[in-house]
């Protein structure tokens, strides 16, 4: 079971990702709907999901889907793939968006039972077996890292060292060299502020630290519950 302190640890820094694939069976007037869920750190890897889809189940009437990748704001799409307009992949979408769910791709598969649902009826079927593979799915929390690369003059080291407290800053990497030392540091994105403070006071510059930008995972935090 995961720890409930986790999130709390991190001061609730980071956003909701999917940890692992859920899956969930809806019937309605003898449709089928079975909504899977699952990581998708990009675009390429929510694509290839519904794809992966398409291949389990070819004899099924529509692969309707929804994912949201990366951070904030996350890159979001819907599709409706054949369903009348608004009907099917915003639904899913809007499951995803009331989880507050990133990094994660939902494909819904229905195999048409014969009876018209309507408009209604496949908007509530199509979010309903979505918000059921969620309530099955394992979340974690990631927290945004910064990537930071120094040279620097040996003179220099044992400062910047002072600044390696993990797990807000970690030393990723370290070479040697003549007259010049090569250092990774790893920077969780709420201290990037301090710690670039910190190295301009050494002389040290490093673009982007400073200011909101692109910034990779850390490990991902397990939370208590599920989706």
């Amino acid at each position: 079971m995961a720890d409930p302190g986790a999130a709390a640890e991190d001061g609730g820094l980071g956003y909701r990702v999917a940890a692992a694939e859920a899956r969930a069976e809806l019937r309605e007037k003898g449709s089928r709907f079975l909504a899977v869920v699952a990581p998708a750190g990009d675009e390429a890897a929510a694509q290839a999901w519904v794809d992966r889809l398409r291949g389990e189940h070819p004899d099924a009437t529509h692969h309707c889907y929804a994912w949201r990748v990366g951070g904030e704001p996350p890159r979001e799409r819907a599709a409706d793939a054949g369903e009348p307009s608004g009907t099917a992949g915003p639904p899913i979408l809007a499951a995803l968006r009331g989880r507050e769910l990133h990094d994660v791709a939902a494909v819904v598969v229905r195999w048409f039972g014969g009876v018209k649902l309507g408009k209604g009826g496949l908007v509530r079927a199509y979010g309903g077996a979505a918000r059921l593979a969620l309530d099955a799915l394992p979340v974690a929390r990631r927290v945004p890292r910064y990537a930071v690369e120094l040279s620097l003059g040996y003179e220099q080291l044992g400062p910047v060292m002072r600044l390696v407290h993990p797990p807000h800053v970690e030393l990723a990497g370290e070479r040697y060299g003549e007259g010049v030392v090569h250092l990774r540091l790893s920077v969780r994105a709420d201290q990037r502020r301090e710690v670039a403070a910190a190295l301009a006071d050494l002389g040290l510059s490093v673009d982007g630290l400073a200011t909101d930008g692109p910034a990779a995972g850390d490990p991902d935090v397990p939370q208590a519950g599920s989706g």
